[in-house]
């Protein structure tokens, strides 16, 4: 899963109380982005309402006796207008998630799309603060050299010749995210999911207790609609005149 680096003082949408956050209609919109895109057919103006969330795009392909086998996950956490951003990522997740060969016309009929909108975003109070199954977890932590410099004497050695100490150079911020659904669906508890959601963010050695807890964390959740290509082909059927 890629995403669109966030900034952290984004203004994030809330979740209306009583309200349908993400519904059928907005699957259709990103699925019809990308089949206009490989058929060269006129796109179907969207009719809900044009609000702004952060948002996420995945394409997931199902056949007869096998489970779904993921085809690109791209996302932003910047809140975005749902007409343009949902019909942007969904071509994004499905031709540049580097991760997977870009999704071909032919792949259609075996395509499911899901949309999640991110909501209820929260600075947890450490890396633990969350809920799996309720949450999605977005961590950044200092490059662990950093760690270690931190807690060293800023004064030079009295045995060094030296006038002035080496800055540290070292900048490095590790960032990652994972989505509500994939804890669960992975049986991690949140050790497990803070430890794999690190190791992502591109830190290749022990993870330590000091790691963990020198990592930001923000939960949020995640509203979701799926709908699949039998689904959605009805519905351009409807929406195109005879």
């Amino acid at each position: 899963m890629s995403l669109v680096p966030p900034n952290p003082d984004a203004e994030t949408a809330k979740s209306p109380a009583g309200s349908d956050i993400c519904t059928v209609e907005h699957c259709f919109h990103a699925f019809d982005a990308l089949y206009c895109a490989l058929t060269a057919a006129a796109p179907i103006p969207p009719r809900f309402p044009d609000d702004k969330y952060p948002l996420f795009v995945t394409w997931n392909t199902r056949r007869p006796g096998r489970s779904a086998r993921l085809r690109g996950c791209i996302g932003s956490f910047e809140p975005l207008t749902l007409h343009e951003g949902m019909a942007e990522f969904a071509l994004v997740s499905a031709f540049r998630d580097h991760r997977f060969r870009k999704i071909e016309r032919s792949e259609l009929p075996s395509l499911e799309c899901t949309v999640s909108l991110l909501t209820d975003f929260e600075d947890a109070t450490s890396y633990l603060d969350w809920t799996v199954g309720v949450h999605g977890i977005s961590i950044k932590f200092p490059h662990p050299s950093l760690l270690t410099s931190a807690s060293a004497s800023s004064s030079p050695s009295p045995l060094s010749s030296a006038t002035h100490l080496p800055q540290v150079t070292l900048r490095q911020t590790f960032t990652a995210t994972y989505l509500p659904d994939v804890m669960p669906e992975q049986g991690w508890n949140k050790i497990e999911a803070v430890d794999s959601a690190i190791q992502k963010a591109g830190w290749n050695g022990s993870i330590t207790e000091d790691i963990r807890r020198s990592v930001k964390l923000r939960r949020y959740q995640s509203k979701v609609c799926v709908v699949g290509w039998d689904e959605y082909i009805e519905w351009r059927e409807q929406q195109t005149p005879a």
